[in-house]
């Protein structure tokens, strides 16, 4: 019987599962994703998961077939690595994954993905409508996008298309991304910045709030949760809604797709909040057709999913590879 490994390697969690050769998971992990003090750390961790899994379903991990990997970026797939993440500490330049992998379950049929290309994969291969002309957008500790047009996802030559996170919302720069950028997307809406741009509103223009702007442990569940209870937290999540159709209208005049899967904690924690607002503001930003946008129907296992789909597919996500 053929085995299937599929592993997500988040900004803040890793998790693995282990699939008999019809789909079914029969073993799963997971854990914190370590913030140092290398990425070897990391390289560790996912194959303690995976070796976690692999024990949960009672499978030698030589015994798998094959392995996907949706994770963060950017990448370098020649090298099947993670370099310089943007969401991790400085310290971890690196993070090798296929190669340690593909050692681990003793296959070369190891497939790495930038964790929204896997997204989207998950999406045309478990949803029911998945037309060759889509997109899943990731709102979370960072903000990414996996594109399928005319039936292709796209990866690029290094495998880093789809940093829609990374696009240029605010010409003036006010706030500077992880990457070390000013005006991305991702600096504005993604969950790590949205109590940065909550804080550099509030030195704008001082509105009286009960956010605790200055508490160490303010967040974006905080803005979130006093939305509609705290003019200027109301205020925040309003402005989060501009930049968030900003970013989809730059994806719908670039890739044309019929549909938006949304996903990621930010948006799977508030869905309305983050969604209607896009939905209102198509019709006025977008020139050509606007597609439907609706939260994910995979949860937060969409990229672990795909993933797994990944590896069942030789990479694809394609079910004639079946």
């Amino acid at each position: 019987m053929a085995h299937y490994v599929g592993v997500d390697l988040g900004a803040t969690n890793v998790r693995a599962v282990v699939a008999d050769d019809d789909g079914t998971v029969i073993g799963e992990s997971d854990d914190d994703t370590p913030h140092g003090p290398t990425g070897i750390t990391v390289t560790e961790a996912v194959l303690r998961v995976v070796r976690e899994a692999c024990d949960d379903a009672g499978v030698d991990p030589e015994g798998a077939t094959a392995a996907g990997i949706g994770a963060i970026g950017p990448l370098d797939l020649a090298e099947g690595a993670v370099e310089n993440p943007a969401n991790l500490p400085d310290t971890i330049d690196r993070i090798p994954l296929t190669g340690p992998l593909s050692v681990l379950l003793d296959t070369d049929q190891v497939y790495l993905h930038n964790d929204t290309n896997a997204g989207v994969i998950g999406e045309r291969f478990y949803s029911e409508q998945n037309p060759d002309d889509m997109v899943y957008l990731t709102i979370s500790s960072g903000i990414g996008a996996g594109v399928c047009v005319d039936g292709n996802v796209l990866a690029g030559w290094d495998g880093n298309a789809g940093e829609v996170g990374h696009m240029t919302v605010d010409p003036q720069g006010h706030l500077t991304c992880g990457c070390g950028h000013d005006g991305h997307w991702e600096a504005y809406c993604s969950g790590n910045n949205i109590p940065r741009y909550a804080a550099y509103l509030h030195g704008e223009d001082g509105t009286d709030t009960t956010l605790p702007i200055d508490d160490p442990d303010f967040s974006a569940v905080d803005v979130f949760e006093q939305d509609g209870e705290d003019a200027f937290a109301t205020h925040v999540v309003d402005q989060l809604g501009h930049w968030n159709a900003m970013g989809v209208a730059n994806i719908v005049h670039a890739y044309a797709p019929l549909i938006i899967y949304v996903g990621g904690a930010v948006a799977l924690n508030n869905p309305e909040r983050t969604l209607d607002p896009i939905r209102e503001r198509m019709d006025e930003m977008v020139m050509s057709n606007v597609p439907q946008i609706q939260l994910t129907t995979l949860g937060d296992e969409v990229v672990v999913k795909g993933a797994l789909a990944s590896a069942m597919t030789g990479g694809t996500g394609d079910h004639s590879r079946l």
